[in-house]
């Protein structure tokens, strides 16, 4: 059973810096792509960016390239989003996901299994 647990989110001011964490278990593949959505009040949920365990290659949304960095620790089972250069556009509720397929795309319907989700808040 795939478990996702996310971290880390909290209320920061702009320009701040946050690291949220999503905690795995259950992925026995080697291959799959780990990414990391957002979905603000009356908006569609959106890719932020995503990245592909086995070659540790990484997608970013155009609108936080440069701001936020995608990583992952495999001997923890643990993604991360390193989150700079923070602005209110950027609060919303986050989300962790996994896509078993073998590619890397920041599209929501092709991940099958989702965190609840961790709150970001930027004020300005």
């Amino acid at each position: 059973q795939v478990q996702l647990v996310e971290s880390g989110g909290g209320s920061v001011q702009a320009g701040g810096s946050l690291r949220l964490s999503c905690a795995a278990s259950g992925l026995t593949y080697n291959n799959y792509c780990m990414g990391w959505f957002r979905q603000a009040p009356g908006k569609e949920r959106e890719g932020v960016a995503g990245i592909y365990t086995n070659d540790g290659s990484t997608v970013y949304a155009d609108s936080v390239k440069g701001r936020f960095t995608i990583s992952q620790d495999n001997a923890k089972n643990t993604l991360y989003l390193q989150m700079s250069s923070l602005k209110p556009e950027d609060s919303a509720l986050y989300y962790c996901a996994a896509d078993l397929s073998t590619s890397c795309t920041l599209v929501a319907g092709l991940f099958g299994y989702w965190g609840q989700g961790t709150q970001v808040t930027v004020s300005s």
